[in-house]
């Protein structure tokens, strides 16, 4: 039976995008952290469509490969890559059933709102037509296929290289993105030719052979931007970058300077947040209110509380509660959680290990699989050798304890609480509550001693 209103969409993505200079196949390039074909992807979700058909060519088990499992989307690959038309001819082949929308976007178009995708779905419906296109007007045209209108219908679409010098002048251009009564694009779609200067199959040859085909002119802000080279990467990262910085700033966050910075599209910042110059926040981090964040850090994936302070450091994976300080140059690797009014200093590496309140490590120490009680300081120049050769150990320091600096720790150690070690100290066995644990050679002073010379 005729499903009149199954929208399925098919994602241009076969193109090998030699401008990018790359070996990456274009439509895995990403901006703010995400492929542009994720993007295209994650464009449709408001639109709930029955099935995505994701079109592939060069590198194509790369592509696929990048996308997660997603019973919704399937793949189909056209080789050889003969244009759009001919990926939409490849694609009628494989579907047994092509019934009602199709709606055609590009993979190298990462920045298209799902509003203005509505808004081409809503004509369609609303009208009697078989295809409603996306087109926008722009001062220097060049590159791009030209719309030319019939009163309220398109008379036809002209490829850049198959215009002539009057036709160039024409600034309504064509963005590549289609709704199409499936059923009767199928019908044609064999009857397109190669008949033009770059022998490919043009998808826009369709358009003059379906009925009442009909333009949806979009004011051009950005989001119809086409990738076809770094630069136009760039444009696109930047202007994704300016709305995410942009909307945290109206919601209470400050910038000092906001063109050195990044931010993901996932991550949240609380009210009265400041971010210092050359800071980047990855994935889905989350600052609380109050904070300082930077300048030069880079956080990923973690939770920052309320009041941090964290400069000229990075921090992945972690948990960091309220009150902290981090840094300068401060490392917090993956699997880590700081408790309130914690304090990591200069030079200090943490990794997959729990720090309890107001414990310290000031300066200079690798603290990694360890446990650190409240209350605990732990001296310059501390380290957790967790690593035997073979596997990593666990480092346990009771509450109130003072580590002495230069003490090495040979995992798997258990120390009590309110334990002191004496400085310079390799420490290989446990100790007990309230007990002080030195391991180190009496000093000896040699008189009237000389080097030998070689």
């Amino acid at each position: 039976m005729f499903q009149k209103n199954m929208l399925s969409v098919a994602i241009l993505a076969a193109g090998k995008g030699t401008r990018m200079e790359s070996s990456l196949p274009k439509v895995l390039h990403k901006i703010s952290g995400k492929s542009l074909l994720q993007r295209v992807i994650d464009s449709c979700d408001e639109l709930n469509p029955d099935q995505i058909f994701v079109i592939t060519g060069h590198k194509s088990k790369e592509v696929q490969n990048s996308i997660p499992n997603n019973k919704k989307i399937h793949f189909v690959v056209q080789e050889p890559q003969s244009g759009t038309g001919h990926a939409i001819q490849v694609l009628c082949k494989e579907i047994n059933k092509n019934e009602g929308k199709l709606l055609v976007l590009n993979g190298d178009v990462p920045l298209i709102n799902p509003k203005t995708l509505k808004r081409l779905l809503k004509l369609y419906d609303s009208k009697d037509t078989d295809v409603s296109l996306i087109s926008t007007r722009k001062k220097n045209p060049h590159g791009y296929g030209r719309v030319f209108l019939k009163g309220d219908f398109i008379e036809k679409i002209v490829e850049e290289k198959d215009c002539n010098n009057q036709e160039r002048l024409i600034t309504l251009i064509n963005a590549g993105i289609y709704c199409f009564n499936w059923g009767n694009l199928s019908k044609i779609i064999k009857n397109l030719q190669n008949n033009n200067i770059q022998k490919e199959i043009y998808l826009t040859d369709a358009i003059t052979l379906l009925r009442n085909p009909l333009s949806l002119e979009v004011k051009d802000n950005g989001e119809l931007q086409g990738i076809n080279n770094r630069i136009e990467l760039s444009k696109c990262e930047e202007s994704i970058q300016n709305l995410i910085k942009e909307k945290h700033m109206l919601n209470g966050v400050t910038f000092i300077n906001k063109a050195s910075c990044t931010v993901s599209e996932e991550a949240e910042i609380g009210r009265d947040v400041i971010i210092e110059a050359n800071t980047h926040i990855r994935g889905r981090t989350k600052i609380y209110s109050h904070c300082t964040i930077g300048p030069n850090t880079f956080i990923e994936n973690s939770n920052v509380g309320l009041h941090c302070d964290i400069s000229n450091s990075t921090v992945y994976d972690s948990q960091i509660m309220d009150h902290i300080k981090i840094g300068p140059y401060s490392h917090i690797r993956p699997n880590s959680k700081i408790s309130s009014y914690c304090k990591i200093g200069n030079f200090v590496e943490i990794k997959n290990s729990h720090l309890e309140e107001q414990s310290k490590v000031n300066h200079l120490s690798y603290i990694g699989d360890s446990f650190i009680g409240s209350s605990t300081n732990i001296g310059a120049g501390t380290i957790t050798a967790n690593f035997d050769g073979q596997k990593k150990h666990q480092t346990k320091i009771g509450k109130n304890s003072s580590i002495g600096a230069n003490t090495v720790f040979v995992a798997p150690i258990n120390l009590g609480k309110s334990v002191t070690t004496g400085a310079g100290s390799v420490i290989t066995k446990d100790s007990k509550d309230n007990s002080l644990a030195i391991s180190r050679t009496k000093q000896v002073n040699i008189e009237n001693w000389k080097r030998k010379k070689s």
